[in-house]
């Protein structure tokens, strides 16, 4: 089962039709939701009819808009009370032990807070967890979601390890486009931190059933297009059959923000510039073709 997802629903209105329209007219069947904005609850009546056939995730947010608590995130903000914590910061300050102590305070009400938010949008009540721009897989922000799903006793079936298989994209290299450095960079950063993250967690992770997908969307972040995914695509499910697997995680961002007024709310300069890109039309188009190809 390939669960083909976009992340970052609920950050605006227009920008979330925009993503359910790849649900209607494509092959889109999970979506991240934005915690923090102020138009989830706008966003989530829209599809109330059709929430049980989407794997809906909570979207942790430390980077776009403000934080739920507030001035009690003081650490994690600008002047104008907008996030303001680079992820380089944050994972330093998770290994600097008296700094981590008052940094993680403030993260861990912060996850509490947003995990709350989503609490009417998990479908049977069980939630699945991810972070915008993989911000969750930092130490101090992983363990504090891991100590709030232990504290609350929540039901989790699903949390987001953004570990890519590097060799799926070696394999595919020729008829790749739009790879850049930065993101192999990423990659290896991420398949570090989520590599720590399920050796410290084991036990709970495999208490709480996790289920374990394989996954693609940081390595082509920003250029996951329909002749990018499907050049990678036998490669990964190579991997699945070696490992006896069938479940993986497709990440796409087909959310475009092309609202003047819209445009102006954005508070990250990474995302305007990532938001406001046409690659998310492209993105948008990848997953209407998939779709088409799955009714066929």
């Amino acid at each position: 089962m390939v669960e083909y997802h976009a992340d970052d629903y609920g950050l605006f209105p227009e920008q979330s039709r925009h993503i359910i329209d790849c649900y209607h007219n494509g092959a889109l069947n999970g979506i991240s939701i934005m915690p923090n904005s102020p138009y989830l609850k706008e966003c989530m009546d829209e599809i109330k009819d059709i929430q049980k056939e989407l794997f809906v995730t909570v979207h942790l947010n430390f980077v776009e808009g403000k934080p739920l608590t507030g001035s009690k995130a003081s650490r994690l903000i600008n002047s104008e009370g907008n996030f303001n914590i680079g992820f380089v910061k944050l994972l330093v300050m998770g290994y600097l032990p008296v700094l981590r102590l008052l940094y993680k305070k403030q993260v861990k009400k912060e996850v509490e807070a947003q995990i709350e938010a989503c609490r009417p949008y998990m479908n049977d009540g069980i939630y699945r967890i991810d972070g915008h721009v993989h911000y969750h897989m930092l130490p101090v922000i992983f363990d504090s979601v891991m100590e709030v799903i232990g504290e609350k006793n929540l039901q989790v079936s699903y949390i987001r390890f953004p570990k890519e298989e590097i060799s799926i994209y070696q394999k595919a290299a020729s008829k790749l486009r739009g790879i850049s450095f930065v993101n192999v960079l990423k990659v290896l950063i991420l398949n570090f931190l989520s590599g720590r993250n399920m050796r410290k967690y084991r036990n709970e992770l495999e208490d709480l059933k996790v289920e374990d997908k394989l996954f693609m969307g940081v390595m082509m972040s920003g250029h996951m297009f329909y002749d990018n995914v499907k050049a990678c695509l036998p490669f990964a499910g190579d991997i699945l059959t070696d490992r006896g697997k069938s479940e993986m995680e497709i990440l796409f961002h087909p959310g475009d923000v092309s609202n003047e007024t819209d445009i102006a709310l954005l508070t990250s300069k990474d995302d305007y510039n990532f938001l406001t890109s046409k690659n998310r039309f492209k993105e948008a188009e990848a997953l209407k073709k998939f779709g088409g190809n799955l009714k066929r």
